[in-house]
């Protein structure tokens, strides 16, 4: 094989030029896309601001053993400056693996797994059969739209409360059971009533959005694919299984990942259906950290902030696991 060479320089013929270095490619990207970078500095610097320098200051608390004693405070005109300690992972290894481990991590760790995956589940089928519900051609289609979105369209803490009315001993709820002469469960004093109530509650406030999502991509998929599936012989389920299902595959992943996020940190619904010093065995992992940081004396900052930095850290993973998951069935369907 011959080998052409430029007799000037040295170089072989095809060669490419050397990559330039990280600050050269900088100083290009910036000199060719400066206007770009104005007009998104704002927005990074207010998210700099707003979640940068407290997600660094959180971690940083972690590593301490601060708490409402030992931190820097004023009474009245007199400044207490702070006293806490460097102490390097023993927070986390504490709350891991600690004598207190299972009571204080583990057990909130599992019911936050368990209710995370039973809002969900319920959030997508209930949401997908209302979809599938709605985008039939129904007489009073639009009031039935309206009147499922309200729901969602209800502030969480008007929902919430009105919950806890029904969910009172003497509430609605029970007066209806009493006189169907069936057992009146106490709600929101029993362990595994007041568990049962938190998903029922999520579950009503997290479906009309679910709903709303998968109408839209149902909306978006080709009729000309139903009709020929259908003059094929499919069955309803076989256009449902194969039409549909794969139809939604993107709206799916999507909605699904959202609401793993927002109901895994969902802090609005068990904080105030139970309060903040009630239920100890239904709060989940958000709420129970709150609980550390500002429900009881003294207030462990740096637990509370470890707590915070664990829920980061076990979203990220499993976001990543998720996304190579939907990557591998993707090539799997191609």
């Amino acid at each position: 094989m011959t080998v052409a060479i430029d007799r000037a320089t040295g170089k072989r013929r095809g060669d490419r030029a050397p990559r330039p270095g990280t600050g050269r490619r900088l100083r290009n990207g910036l000199q060719k896309h400066w206007y770009a970078y104005a007009m998104i500095a704002p927005v990074v610097l207010v998210l700099g601001v707003l979640v940068g320098y407290p997600l660094a200051r959180g971690f940083y608390l972690t590593l301490t053993d601060a708490d409402s004693l030992n931190s820097a405070r004023t009474i009245g005109v007199h400044h207490i400056d702070a006293t806490y300690r460097f102490i390097g992972l023993d927070n986390y290894r504490d709350i891991l693996f600690g004598p207190t481990a299972y009571d204080r991590f583990w057990s909130h760790f599992l019911w936050t797994v368990l209710w995370t995956a039973a809002c969900v589940t319920l959030h997508y089928t209930i949401g997908l059969g209302l979809a599938l519900m709605l985008a039939q051609k129904l007489r009073g289609r639009t009031l039935y739209r309206l009147l499922l979105v309200l729901p969602w369209a209800v502030p969480t803490f008007v929902t919430v409360f009105s919950w806890r009315i029904v969910l009172a001993d003497s509430g609605a709820l029970n007066q209806l059971l009493g006189a169907l002469r069936l057992p009146q469960p106490q709600w929101l004093e029993d362990t595994f009533w007041q568990r049962f109530a938190a998903v029922m509650v999520n579950t009503w406030c997290g479906v009309p959005f679910m709903m709303l999502s998968l109408l839209g991509g149902l909306q978006s998929i080709d009729a000309s694919l139903y009709e020929a599936a259908e003059m094929d012989g499919a069955s309803a389920w076989q256009r449902f299984r194969h039409v549909t299902l794969p139809g939604l595959r993107s709206v799916s992943s999507t909605v699904v990942l959202l609401g793993v996020i927002w109901t895994f940190n969902q802090f609005v619904i068990i904080f105030l259906l139970f309060g903040r010093n009630s239920a100890p065995d239904a709060q989940i992992l958000v709420t129970w950290a709150y609980q550390l940081g500002f429900g009881q004396q003294p207030r462990d900052f740096a637990q509370s902030a470890a707590y915070g930095v664990l829920l980061l850290s076990i979203l990220t993973v499993f976001t990543s696991f998720y996304f190579r998951w939907l990557k591998r069935n993707d090539q799997l369907a191609v």
